[in-house]
């Protein structure tokens, strides 16, 4: 499969990526779309005319409460949408928690909030998806994802040493392996799924990090001010993958891919330390995981 390119490029901004782009009567659900990345993405596709619905664990407004650790939230959440959605942005997730920590129905919390409760959340909405015709899943996963597969003998890290960054790859692996999961469950609907990583940028995804390790990636000063190296991007570019995937008439028909925070296709190398992992696209580990997620889904 040849890898798809665009003329896009990781400075590009998610208002260029739709410029001249009509997404007036498309019905957008993003988690997460408070703050961050999340927040311009929202940004974008309402300057484009869709109806978006930020889904967030602490609404004001005319947001939607959605703790996706919760999966009785998510249940609600998904009870109360009535008619198509043409796209969900699983943008919400939490990062490096220090110490282990689990959610109520006992998985690791980051695997349970970046990949479970948006399982459940999509999985939930299918039938609504496939209403909409031409409907798009998008994953917000990391190049994390090439520091670990995912450990189907102990996820929750209840015999092996928790480590924060382990952890984290592992819910951002999963939520790739979701994209391929859903991608080869539902194209017959007019579903496709895609993931992808924005790249580094300063937002509240990093409140767990301490001040060492934000100096060690050049992104603190000594007196813990916060500082922006050039491989940053701005919340407004980190966005523009997200918006690709989930609204540009290029990636019309595009499904079971990953991108780069380059707004490019990731090549496929093992052991490389850029591009994709193989084992955060790998179609026997996705449907592993498809069926481990529906029993614990199930089950709680």
């Amino acid at each position: 499969m040849t890898r798809m390119g665009t003329p896009f490029d990781a400075r590009t901004t998610a208002a260029e990526i739709l410029a001249g782009v009509d997404l007036t009567g498309r019905r957008i659900i993003v988690t997460g779309g408070a703050s961050g990345i999340g927040l311009e993405t929202v940004r974008a596709l309402r300057g484009a005319g869709a109806e978006v619905t930020v889904a967030t664990r602490n609404p004001t407004g005319d947001q939607r409460a959605l703790d996706l650790s919760d999966l009785g939230s998510v249940r609600a959440f998904v009870a109360g949408w009535i008619g198509p959605v043409h796209a969900i942005v699983a943008n919400a997730g939490i990062m490096a928690l220090p110490t282990r920590q689990v959610a109520a129905n006992g998985w690791e919390l980051q695997l349970a909030t970046n990949f479970l409760g948006h399982f459940a959340l999509i999985t939930g909405l299918r039938e609504n998806l496939r209403q909409a015709g031409d409907a798009r899943v998008v994953m917000v996963s990391s190049g994390a994802q090439l520091l670990s597969p995912f450990d189907f003998d102990d996820p929750h890290f209840e015999r092996r040493p928790y480590d924060p960054w382990v952890a984290y790859a592992q819910s951002k692996t999963a939520d790739a392996l979701l994209a391929v999961g859903a991608a080869r469950r539902w194209a017959a609907d007019g579903i496709t799924a895609n993931a992808f990583e924005p790249g580094y940028i300063h937002t509240n995804l990093q409140r767990h990090l301490d001040d060492d390790t934000m100096r060690a990636a050049g992104a603190m000063d000594d007196e813990g001010n916060l500082v922006t190296p050039d491989y940053y991007k701005t919340p407004e570019q980190g966005a523009s993958t997200s918006v690709l995937l989930a609204a540009s008439p290029l990636l019309d028909g595009v499904t079971g891919r990953y991108f780069s925070s380059d707004n490019q296709e990731a090549e496929e190398v093992p052991g490389a330390t850029a591009g994709v992992a193989a084992w955060s696209v790998d179609p026997a580990a996705a449907d592993r995981l498809w069926d481990y997620a529906l029993t614990a889904a199930a089950a709680h």
